[in-house]
């Protein structure tokens, strides 16, 4: 088969590599329908994740059950099924916490796992599932090609988004300030409003993100950032703050931003991966604002999700705007990095 291959900073392949197969009975190969490039991708293709070596990489995908392992229960040759960014047992006791991306034996794509064996990166054309029965979550029957966009977003960024708002305790009739406009961000829009967020401001300076976001539900757009950004969303709030912020990008001004947008006792979501300074322990303290997140256990999400999906109450899938084939991941990676591009959807070619 061919998959991605990313040899160095801004250098991806898309090439001949070997077959994978049933290593364990708990095993599973699945052909990719679809998978796509996300934004935390980048830090290694723009080399601020070091890149020693060539690497297999992608971590979201959707597809069809080809081949199961003897012991594998859950899911059938022929399931369409959707795969978490991670893989794991979803029967250890920090997966029936709720808390998957933390599974004692927690397992990322594209890297040789606890097993001893390779997990394909999920830009390719197929890829070896382990540990099927915790990670994949098949559909009642195959779903229609309209629906596949949103059911990929489910790997990863609708389910980080989710968890940006479960964390920062969102609720109806919450005000809720939306830090970072990206996929993840605008998933938090979607999810903050699905909650019931009465008012839900995204900060974005592009247009078309501003309007997917107003898409999704926002129901304010703030452009600016920095101290000047602070200080229209604090007179927006009456100078009171956001009940809850979901905080989507992960550096320092980002994070310093989400704090400064709070109302006191307030909660701060956070999914964006850390790359940036500490907390602001000493704000934090004398206004009580709270702090919780982390790195999303989309498996944990994943059945709610699916179901609102394919009842159409959700269609996360707007965030694909650009659509490319497999073969053609190298521009995928161009677009995302010179924001071209929202999120690139990928296909077999």
């Amino acid at each position: 088969m061919k998959a991605t291959l990313l040899n160095a900073a801004r250098s991806v392949s898309f090439e001949e590599v070997a077959d994978p197969t049933v290593k364990l009975p708990t095993d599973a190969i699945v052909k990719v329908s679809a998978s796509c490039v996300c934004g935390s991708d980048l830090w290694h293709y723009r080399g601020i994740n070091e890149v020693r070596e060539p690497m297999r990489i992608g971590h979201e995908f959707v597809g069809t059950v080809e081949e199961v392992g003897s012991e594998v229960g859950t899911v059938s040759v022929g399931d369409f099924v959707i795969a978490p960014f991670t893989y794991g047992d979803n029967s250890c006791a920090h997966c029936r916490a709720g808390f998957n991306s933390a599974c004692e034996q927690l397992g990322g794509w594209g890297a040789v796992g606890r097993d001893g064996h390779l997990a394909d990166g999920a830009q390719g054309e197929y890829v070896r599932v382990p540990l099927a029965d915790g990670t994949l979550v098949s559909t009642p029957e195959p779903p229609q090609a309209s629906m596949v966009p949103s059911l990929l977003t489910l790997s990863d960024v609708m389910g980080t988004g989710w968890h940006a708002a479960r964390m920062a305790r969102v609720e109806r009739g919450s005000t809720v300030v939306v830090v970072g406009d990206g996929a993840v961000g605008l998933c938090g829009v979607l999810s903050a409003a699905r909650m019931g967020a009465e008012r839900i401001v995204a900060m974005s300076r592009h247009e078309p993100r501003q309007e997917l976001a107003r898409q999704f539900g926002a129901t304010d757009v703030v452009a600016e950032r920095g101290e000047e950004g602070v200080q229209i969303v604090r007179d927006m709030t009456r100078g009171v703050g956001a009940d809850a912020v979901l905080e989507c990008v992960g550096t320092g001004q980002s994070m310093q931003t989400a704090f400064d947008v709070l109302r006191p006792g307030g909660t701060v979501g956070y999914v964006g991966v850390p790359h940036g300074d500490g907390l602001p322990i000493g704000q934090m303290f004398a206004g009580n604002l709270n702090i919780a997140g982390g790195v999303a256990p989309a498996r944990a999400y994943l059945e709610e999700l699916r179901d609102l999906v394919l009842a159409g109450e959700i269609e996360p899938g707007r965030v694909f705007d650009s659509t490319l084939p497999l073969p053609e991941v190298a521009q995928a990676y161009a677009a995302m990095d010179e924001r071209r591009a929202i999120k690139v959807l990928l296909q077999p070619g």
